[in-house]
């Protein structure tokens, strides 16, 4: 039962059990799961990929294999992510050996854009840019707005030098037409990118330090 259903939970067995006509506790049901090797453990929570999002991050990653480090160092990166909600209890637990903590059955799929984001932020190898706080919900005239502030006031602090590269990731403002026109305007290069990636964003580590701080 719990192999097939990793989320079942003891309560869940013991009334399975009673139907069965077996009596037995949760403390009984956990310790023979453990002697099977069965961890109740937090369930990871992962991006939701289709085949397609598969190929593109294939192709990505065999377009760029050959890069040399110095082109990474040229590269803006930028993310936004909600701080409000970092320690709200999300999670899911499920029984699973150790080793099969990414089997699709014991993790939770996950899509990047939710809307009502709060915090814009660019980094490049060279140090943090601006961090920027979005009140509301952002469309496109104000992300346009927020990039026309910031980006070029970053890249300039961080002395980047000519040849720098602007990356974003698919949000359907950084696809809109408006958006792709004022970047193209401004001479902009922008880095393509895969849709549902941010774990290839190195900015994720950034936001992870932060929220943490922020917690504590």
């Amino acid at each position: 039962e719990v192999r097939k259903q990793p989320r079942t939970t003891r309560e869940d067995l013991v009334r399975v059990l009673k139907r069965a006509g077996t009596t037995v506790s949760t403390v009984t049901i956990s310790n023979t799961l453990h002697r099977h090797g069965l961890k109740s453990c937090s369930a990871h929570k992962v991006l939701l990929l289709k085949p397609a999002h598969v190929q593109a991050r294939l192709k990505f990653a065999k377009d760029h294999l050959d890069d040399p480090e110095e082109a990474w160092e040229k590269v803006m990166w930028s993310d936004e992510t909600k701080i409000e909600l970092f320690g709200i209890n999300s999670t899911r637990r499920v029984w699973r050996k150790k080793k099969d903590e990414y089997n699709p059955k014991n993790t939770i799929p996950t899509m990047k854009h939710r809307g009502g984001n709060i915090m814009l932020w660019g980094f490049s190898a060279k140090g943090t840019g601006r961090l920027d706080r979005i009140k509301g919900m952002m469309d496109g005239a104000m992300y346009c707005k927020i990039l026309g502030n910031n980006l070029l006031p970053s890249i300039r602090a961080l002395k980047m030098g000519r040849g720098w590269v602007f990356q974003h990731d698919n949000d359907p403002k950084h696809t809109a037409r408006a958006t792709k026109e004022w970047l193209l305007k401004k001479h902009f290069k922008v880095l393509e990118w895969p849709s549902q990636s941010p774990d290839l964003n190195p900015i994720e580590n950034l936001w992870r330090e932060l929220k943490l701080c922020v917690a504590q």
